[in-house]
């Protein structure tokens, strides 16, 4: 591994300030968990890296109207073990459960985990069906987006230089149901070959309205709008949810990679559609 500079800021101006650069080489470090191996691979070779831990926050809140504020420097093992987020968003920490292993997730940050970019991760997909906003602080201030927005193709995100996400917004459920589902071909905690996240609004077996997020098959987290539509105002039949499968996969790019063919993928899209309707209507 190439030798590199550790700039550790006391403020989050004077990391902004750090990072907005045209310096070659400088990179913003949280858990460092995907970062070191890409910099052991030899991929990626910083000439400073920008360690976060002393300027963004770690804590895990509730917010105005019952939400979820999460800073980006919460450990992916915090949010899994809290005792907010199993009460009223308990999608996500079964979630984590299978998202890598134990020794990741006592590192890895969940701003890194957005922020990386790889469409393999799984809270993304998770978070953009729970209709989560993610905060991003630069040199020209604050903004806010939804979690979708941040995505632009496969490891590329809309960050600017010297932005950074500071912390994520889940709104409460109040009564929507929520699941995520994915597909490895290796151990349960692999990357997934498919992954899909759904929330519903639901009334006497009829959806009301929903929100169906694929990703591991396609380049980025991807609303399915199709078939969303499709499932909006129907009771959950299987005659309603094999057409909301097939509008999602006539809607969307599906990708071969070493986790499976695009054909595989297209029919294991088919597959957990239904299977996490049914699994958040449970």
């Amino acid at each position: 591994m190439a030798p590199f500079e550790l700039a550790e800021p006391r403020s989050l101006s004077e990391a902004i300030r750090l990072l907005n650069t045209t310096e070659e080489g400088v990179r913003p470090m949280s858990g460092g968990t995907a970062l070191m191996l890409m910099m052991k691979a030899g991929v990626l070779r910083p000439a400073r890296l920008v360690f976060l831990r002393a300027c963004v926050s770690a804590e895990i809140a509730e917010g105005p109207a019952g939400a979820l504020r999460i800073g980006a420097m919460a450990r992916l093992a915090d949010l899994e073990r809290s005792t907010l987020v199993r009460r009223g968003w308990p999608v996500i920490a079964k979630a984590l459960r299978t998202l890598s292993n134990v020794r990741v997730r006592n590192v890895a940050t969940l701003g890194g985990h957005l922020a990386h970019g790889d469409p393999h991760t799984d809270l993304p997909p998770l978070l953009c069906a729970l209709g989560a906003r993610a905060t991003i602080a630069g040199p020209s201030g604050e903004r806010t987006v939804a979690v979708e927005a941040l995505y632009k193709g496969y490891l590329e995100t809309s960050l600017a230089r010297g932005e950074l996400v500071t912390q994520v917004e889940v709104p409460a459920l109040a009564g929507r149901r929520a699941a995520y589902m994915k597909c490895t071909t290796r151990s349960a905690d692999d990357w997934p070959a498919l992954g899909m996240a759904v929330s519903l609004q639901a009334e006497g077996g009829v959806v009301k309205e929903s929100r169906l997020v694929v990703s591991a098959a396609t380049d980025r987290p991807v609303r399915l709008a199709s078939a969303e539509k499709v499932l909006n105002g129907k009771p959950v039949e299987e005659r309603i949810l094999k057409q909301a499968a097939d509008a999602a996969v006539a809607e969307v790019a599906i990708e071969s990679d070493l986790h499976g063919s695009a054909a595989y993928k297209k029919q294991l899209l088919r597959v957990y559609l239904r299977r996490a309707v049914h699994e958040a209507l449970r």
